[in-house]
C-alpha cells in the first residue's frame, strides 16, 4: 500500500512540474509596515502556504536593501492573479491600476502573469503601479548582423528582472519586418533615467562604441561610454539610433535609406592635371598624396582645407592615351601616374584623412592595344576572339576593318566594344573588379555605362545591359557591401531611373538637373530649375543621384556662366544644397577656364600665380589656362570673399547640417518670380535655399510652404552664409507656414540665403507625441501602403494631404493597423498627418506607379 502511495504522488508530480516564480515589487515611494511586505493570490495553495488569497502567508524580503522586496515560489505552470500588500492585512493591498490589470467585476483589479515551463523572474513593478515600457530600437543598417543576434545591456537589468546589469546575453532585440530596425521592450518598476549600450553579438568584444556626444559614463569603472535615456511616461520610445552613431535614423524619418555616400563631397580628379610631383610636366600619384591636405586634411577643428569627403580618380589604368579611357591592363597603374606602390600609398593617406576614394572603371571597352585585342584580332580561331565584336562583312557605322574581318567600337577605332555576352570575358573583369576593391577603393564610376550590350539596331538601355549590371552588383557587393558605384548614363532622366533600381548601381549623374542649374541662371528665370528639381525627386530612389556644374566632357562652368563670378557662386550655392551626391570638378572652385576640345577641359590645376601656375617645375602637359595669375588657389585663399572660399563655407554647411544631406526636399513658394525656394527636411531640422536668380534685388520676399514632417511651434531662423539672425516663424499642425518674411535686408541679383530652422526650444524626448512615431511601409507605395502604430489607439485618423497642402482623404480607423489602397492615387509625394488621442505624427509618403 505504501508503494502504491508514492507512486499516486510521483506521477502527480511529474504531472504538474513545478516551475519557480519569482515576483518584485519596488517600495522605493512606500513606508514599509513593520509587519513587511507580501504577495497574496490565487498561486499560493499549489506553492505550498494553504489557502489562497492570504495577505499574510507569503512574504517578500530585500536581502540588499535596495527597496526591491522579491519571493520565489514553485508552482506548476499556469495563469495567476496576485497583487500586493504592504503589511499582512487586506487594508495595505495596493490598488493596481486597470491599465495593467486584470478586473474581477466586483470592482477589484489584480495584476496577472502567465508562467510557461521556465522560470520567471518578474521584473519589478512600483506598488500600486504599473511597469514602466520602455522599448530600445538601433538601426543595423551596415552592420554585419550574426546568428546571435543583436542584444542590448545596461544599468536597468536587475530592475527588469535580468540577474545581472550590464549583461550582453540576456535581452535579444528583434526586426520584425525586415527594416534592419532592432527593437526589444523592457518592463521597469518605474521611470527613470537608465544607461545602455547596443551588442551585435552576445560578449562585451562585440559592444558598440558610443561616441561622446551623445554618451556618459557608464559607471562600471571602465571609461566606457553609454547611451543615456529619460523614461518619464508609462510607455517609451528610446531613439531609434544608428549602431555606434549619435544619428537618429529611424526610417520613418525620411522614408527611405541613406549610405555613407549621401554624406559625403566629391572632387573629380584627372591625376594628370592635379599636381607634378618629379618635374616631367604629368601630374601623379606623389603629387596628389602631397596635395590631400588641400582637398582635406582630416582635422575637423582648421578651416584652411576645402573640406571634400570623397574623391573620384579618372582613369589610373595602364592606358597608351592621355586621357586614360582606353585601358591596355586592367590590373595595373598608369606609368606617368606611378607605381602600384606609390597608389597604394596614396590610398592610406587618404584613407588616413577620413577621405573615400572612387575610382574610374571602363566596362564597355578597352584599347586597341590591350593584348586580349591583340590576340582577338590575330585569328577567327583565337580563344579571345569572342571577347569582342566581329563580323565577316561590313555592317556599317562602328565597324572597323582589322586583319580581314570587321569588329565594333561605339566611340572609335581605337576603342574596341566588349563582348559582354561572353562568360570568360565577364569572369575576368569581375576578378579585375575584384582586385581594386581588394586593394582598397571605395567604389567605381563607371564610364559609357549604357552601351555595354548593344541589341540589334539598339545601342543604348538594353535589357543585356541592366543584366550586366546585376551581376556587376553582385560582383562588388560580394567583396565590399559598402562599395559605392555610379554610372554615367547620359541621358534623360527618364532614361536614366532604370539604372538605379533592381539592385544595379547605386547612383547615376543627373545630366538634365545639371543643365537646368545652367540654363535657369543664364535666363535669369528658376522655372527650368524647378521643373527639373521635382520631376528628379519624384523619378529617382531618394537622393540617389549624383549632382554637379560640369566634367572632363563638359565646359567648364566658369565659360559657360561667362566668367560672371556672382553666377557661378549662386550654382555652387544651388547644387550644393540640393538633394543628391555632389561632385565637383577639379578647378572649379578657383574659376578654371576649359572649352572646346576635351584636352583644353582638362588642363593643368592652378595652384599659385607663379611659373607654370605651380603645376609642374618642368614644361606641363598642356599649356596653362590664360586666367591662372588671377584664379589660382593661393590667391583666392587670401580673398574672404572669393569663389574658393564660397565653395569651402558651402562645403562645411552641407558637411555639418544633416538636412542638407540627408534631407527630403519640399518646394517653397516665394512671392517674387525670380525667385526659386526649396527646404531640405531632416528630423527636426530644416534649411530653406531661397535664390535670387533675377538681375535685381528683392525686398521683403513672403515664403510660404504648404506641408512638412516638422512639429508645429516656433522656430528660430539663421542666415547660414552670413551668419545672420533672421527672425523666428511659426509652423502651424501641418508643418507648414504662410507669407512669412525673413527679417534680413534684400535679397539682391544672384544672391542666395540659406536659412536655417531649428525649434525655438528643445524638443522633448519624451511624452505622447515624441514617442508616436508610426510606420509606413512599404514607402514608396504603389497599389497599397500599411499604417502601424507602436500601440492599439481606441480612434486614431488619418488625413492625407498633396503635396500644395491640400486634404485629399480622411480615414478613421480603431486599433494598431491600417492599410490604405493607393491604386488610384496620383504619383507623387503625399503627407498623413496621423492623430491618436493626444498624440499627432506626420508622415511623409511617395506613390509612385
Amino acid at each position: 500500500m505504501k508503494h502504491i502511495l508514492l507512486l499516486a504522488l510521483l506521477l502527480t508530480s511529474l504531472g504538474a512540474r513545478a516551475v519557480q516564480l519569482t515576483f518584485r515589487v519596488d517600495m522605493r515611494q512606500q513606508t514599509v509596515a513593520a509587519s513587511g511586505v507580501h504577495v497574496a493570490g490565487n498561486f499560493q495553495a499549489a506553492a505550498g502556504f494553504g489557502a489562497d488569497w492570504n495577505p499574510a502567508t507569503t512574504q517578500l524580503t530585500d536581502a540588499d536593501n535596495d527597496r526591491i522586496y522579491e519571493v520565489t515560489v514553485n508552482v506548476p505552470a499556469g495563469i495567476y492573479l496576485y497583487k500586493f500588500v504592504n503589511g499582512n492585512a487586506w487594508g495595505g493591498a495596493e490598488l493596481p491600476p486597470a491599465s495593467c490589470g486584470v478586473a474581477d467585476g466586483g470592482g477589484n483589479v489584480n495584476r496577472q502573469v502567465t508562467l510557461g515551463s521556465t522560470a520567471l523572474r518578474l521584473p519589478a513593478v512600483a506598488f500600486g503601479g504599473c511597469p514602466t515600457l520602455v522599448t530600445f530600437q538601433v538601426n543595423m543598417r551596415g552592420q554585419t548582423v550574426p546568428r546571435a543576434g543583436v542584444h542590448v545591456m545596461g544599468n536597468f537589468q536587475t530592475l527588469a528582472g535580468y540577474a545581472g546589469n550590464w549583461d550582453p546575453t540576456s535581452i535579444a532585440l528583434t526586426d520584425t519586418n525586415g527594416d534592419e530596425i532592432y527593437e526589444a521592450q523592457v518592463a521597469l518598476p518605474a521611470p527613470g533615467r537608465f544607461l545602455y549600450r547596443f551588442v551585435n553579438g552576445t560578449t562585451a568584444a562585440d559592444t558598440e562604441t558610443v561616441p561622446a556626444a551623445c554618451g556618459l559614463d557608464d559607471g562600471t569603472g571602465t571609461g566606457a561610454r553609454a547611451r543615456v535615456y529619460e523614461a518619464t511616461a508609462a510607455s517609451n520610445t528610446a531613439p531609434a539610433v544608428c549602431f555606434s552613431t549619435c544619428q537618429t535614423c529611424s526610417p520613418t524619418l525620411t522614408g527611405y535609406d541613406t549610405h555613407w555616400w549621401n554624406d559625403a563631397v566629391f572632387y573629380e580628379i584627372f591625376v594628370r592635371s592635379f599636381y607634378d610631383s618629379n618635374g616631367d610636366g604629368k601630374g601623379d600619384f606623389v603629387g596628389l598624396t602631397q596635395k590631400l591636405d588641400y582637398l582635406n586634411d582630416g582635422n575637423p577643428s582648421t578651416t584652411t582645407d576645402l573640406g571634400v569627403t570623397a574623391l573620384w580618380l579618372m582613369p589610373m589604368m595602364e592606358s597608351p592615351s592621355y586621357h586614360g579611357y582606353d585601358v591596355t591592363n586592367y590590373k595595373a597603374t598608369e606609368a606617368d601616374y606611378g607605381t602600384m606602390a606609390e597608389f597604394e600609398a596614396f590610398l592610406a593617406a587618404a584613407h588616413a584623412r577620413g577621405i573615400k576614394v572612387i575610382i574610374d572603371l571602363v566596362l564597355n571597352h578597352t584599347s586597341d592595344q590591350h593584348p586580349w585585342f591583340q590576340q582577338a584580332a590575330s585569328s577567327p580561331t583565337n580563344s579571345y576572339r569572342d571577347w569582342y565584336r566581329w563580323s565577316t562583312t561590313n555592317p556599317g557605322l562602328g565597324w572597323y576593318l582589322r586583319n580581314g574581318s570587321y569588329y565594333y567600337g561605339y566611340f572609335y577605332s581605337g576603342m574596341p566594344d566588349l563582348n559582354w555576352r561572353n562568360p570568360q570575358l565577364k569572369a575576368a573583369m569581375w576578378d579585375a573588379t575584384r582586385f581594386w576593391l581588394r586593394k582598397g577603393v571605395d567604389g567605381y564610376r563607371l564610364d559609357a555605362v549604357k552601351f555595354l550590350v548593344e541589341d540589334g539596331t539598339v545601342n543604348e538601355n538594353t535589357p543585356g545591359t541592366f543584366s550586366v549590371l546585376e551581376e556587376f552588383h553582385d560582383s562588388v557587393r560580394a567583396v565590399n557591401p559598402n562599395a559605392f558605384t555610379i554610372g554615367e548614363a547620359w541621358s534623360s532622366t527618364p532614361q536614366v531611373v532604370p539604372y538605379v533600381v533592381n539592385q544595379r548601381l547605386d547612383a547615376c549623374f543627373e545630366f538634365d538637373l545639371s543643365a537646368a542649374i545652367v540654363s535657369s541662371l543664364q535666363a535669369g528665370n528658376p522655372s527650368a530649375l524647378r521643373n527639373q528639381l521635382a520631376t528628379v525627386d519624384a523619378s529617382y530612389p531618394r537622393l540617389q543621384y549624383g549632382t554637379f556644374l560640369s566634367n572632363h566632357d563638359q565646359n567648364r562652368i566658369f565659360n559657360t556662366l561667362g566668367g560672371d563670378q556672382a553666377r557661378m557662386k549662386q550654382a555652387a550655392a544651388l547644387y550644393l544644397t540640393m538633394p543628391g551626391v555632389p561632385f565637383l570638378y577639379y578647378g572649379e572652385e578657383v574659376g578654371m577656364l576649359g572649352a572646346g576640345a576635351d584636352e583644353e577641359k582638362r588642363k593643368p590645376m592652378q595652384w599659385t600665380a607663379g611659373p607654370n601656375a605651380g603645376f609642374t617645375t618642368g614644361t606641363p602637359w598642356r599649356a596653362l589656362n590664360s586666367n591662372y595669375a588671377q584664379f589660382n588657389v593661393a590667391t583666392q585663399q587670401a580673398d574672404p570673399t572669393s569663389l574658393f572660399n564660397h565653395y569651402k563655407q558651402l562645403i562645411r554647411l552641407r558637411n555639418t547640417h544633416e538636412a542638407l544631406r540627408k534631407g527630403y526636399v519640399l518646394p517653397v513658394t516665394a512671392s517674387a518670380t525670380p525667385l526659386l525656394g526649396y527646404a531640405r527636411v531632416f528630423n527636426q531640422e530644416a534649411v530653406v535655399t531661397v535664390a535670387n536668380m533675377g538681375n535685381s534685388p528683392v525686398s521683403n520676399p513672403a515664403l510660404s510652404v504648404n506641408i512638412s514632417t516638422l512639429p508645429a511651434g516656433t522656430y528660430r531662423v539663421t542666415e547660414l552664409l552670413s551668419g545672420q539672425a533672421a527672425g523666428t516663424v511659426t509652423l502651424n499642425a501641418q508643418g507648414g507656414f504662410s507669407t512669412w518674411t525673413p527679417s534680413l535686408s534684400a535679397l539682391g541679383a544672384n544672391q542666395t540665403w540659406v536659412l536655417q530652422l531649428v525649434p525655438a526650444q528643445p524638443t522633448p524626448t519624451a511624452g505622447a507625441s515624441a514617442n508616436f512615431v508610426p510606420q509606413l511601409y512599404p514607402n514608396p507605395a504603389q497599389a497599397q501602403v500599411r499604417l502601424e502604430l507602436s500601440q492599439p489607439a481606441a480612434s486614431a485618423r488619418v488625413q492625407v494631404y498633396d503635396l500644395q497642402g491640400r486634404l485629399v482623404h480622411t480615414v478613421s480607423f480603431a486599433g494598431k493597423s491600417l492599410t490604405l489602397n493607393t491604386s488610384t492615387w496620383t504619383q507623387g509625394v503625399y503627407f498623413l498627418r496621423i492623430q491618436a488621442g493626444s498624440a499627432v505624427s506626420v508622415q511623409r509618403l511617395q506613390v509612385t506607379h
